[in-house]
């Protein structure tokens, strides 16, 4: 059974563990989402305590998929940070299991956190995603539209310059 939840702080506290595999995992299987192979679990704890204590700030939003009562997707939305922002959020490290691929779970969490965004006083949601990766292609089809790309904005997480693509989504709010 398929279950989307918007995770509180002490909730995404206690996710850590399943979180970080995910990221390990999505790092590993080449996802470019700020982190570089070798990759584990132990490795992603810091970047998921930084998570948790911006989502206890109130400055997150975290959505997670759990399938049979385990993590393996996750998705965020960060606050602009400015005060001329109040409006827009970042949406950031749409991840999912490699083991728990093609079963629509990017899309439900899309659909989750977008709604919650919204809940928020979000109307216009901005992205980035490596060109060429996988990733790319699933924003259009749930009505992102591209901005441009970036050119060397980041590396593979095995090495090597990649481009980045840009894209938007304004949202019911």
């Amino acid at each position: 059974m398929t279950v989307i939840r918007i995770l509180d702080a002490q909730q995404a506290r206690a996710a850590i563990p399943d979180l970080c595999e995910v990221l390990a995992d999505c790092v590993n299987g080449g996802a470019s989402v700020g982190f570089m192979q070798p990759y584990t679990p132990v490795d992603a704890e810091r970047y998921w305590q930084g998570i948790v204590e911006s989502v206890e700030a109130g400055v997150t939003l975290l959505a997670v998929a759990e399938l049979d009562g385990k993590i393996v997707g996750t998705v965020q939305v960060g606050f602009a940070s400015m005060p001329n922002q109040p409006h827009r959020g970042d949406l950031k490290k749409l991840l999912v299991h490699r083991a728990a691929r093609g079963k629509g779970l990017a899309r439900l969490l899309m659909e989750a956190i977008e709604r919650e965004a919204a809940k928020h006083g979000k109307h216009l949601l901005v992205l980035d995603t490596a060109t060429g990766s996988e990733a790319e292609v699933i924003y259009p089809r749930l009505g992102w539209q591209h901005a441009g790309v970036i050119p060397d904005y980041a590396m593979w997480p095995e090495g090597g310059y990649c481009a980045t693509t840009l894209f938007y989504k304004r949202i019911a709010a």
